[in-house]
């Protein structure tokens, strides 16, 4: 099975999916308001590195934050999951579900 994200861990992920790779402030200014302080979003990134999510480019004095899964992977397994959990694996039924 693969790794959840929380609501925090996504939202940061979704603002390192936007820019590729960035530094600390460079990922709290792409995040919607109210922005997360920085400290909270340094721990955030600690858990996604541990996680496998996310990996660490010291540059310098600053380190620099890249995604090491892609955007399009995490939603095709988001999907999976949800199909497997709700729609007994059957992607016509999901798409069933929507339609209605």
């Amino acid at each position: 099975m693969t790794k959840v994200l929380t609501r925090a861990e996504e939202q940061i992920m979704q603002s390192l999916w936007k820019i590729g790779k960035g530094g600390l402030r460079d990922i709290v200014e792409t995040m919607p308001e109210p922005r997360p302080h920085v400290n909270t979003v340094a721990t955030v990134l600690k858990i996604l590195i541990e996680k496998g999510f996310v990996r660490v480019e010291p540059v310098g004095r600053v380190n620099l934050y890249k995604p090491k899964v892609t955007k399009d992977k995490y939603s095709k397994q988001s999907m999976e999951r949800i199909v497997t959990s709700y729609f007994d694996g059957s992607y016509s039924n999901a798409i069933s579900f929507l339609v209605d």
